[in-house]
């Protein structure tokens, strides 16, 4: 049997094969997850360096609604350009 065949080597295992589409979505979600992860990361980083000018154990009055402005805005700056991005025409 060479690399090529059609039917692996039988290991006792039932096979596990996915299709396509199962391949494209677990694409998508682990996609999704990493695009989320780096937002969240993008967002700390930019409020952090903007808002928090005395880091100590807890954040003053200032501080956090500074953090709560500039969390909604970066929020609602990404959907606009995603919105405007996906009804682009193509």
């Amino acid at each position: 049997m060479d690399a090529f065949s059609s039917s692996p080597p039988s290991s006792g295992l039932p096979s596990q094969q996915f299709s396509a589409d199962d391949f494209k979505d677990q694409l998508k979600n682990q996609l999704a997850q990493a695009y989320a992860e780096e937002f969240l990361e993008t967002i700390r980083g930019k409020c952090f360096e903007k808002c928090i000018t005395k880091p100590g154990s807890s954040l003053s009055g200032g501080e956090s609604s500074c953090i709560s402005r500039c969390v909604d805005r970066y929020i609602e700056a990404t959907g606009i350009i995603s919105k405007s991005l996906f009804s682009a025409p193509h």
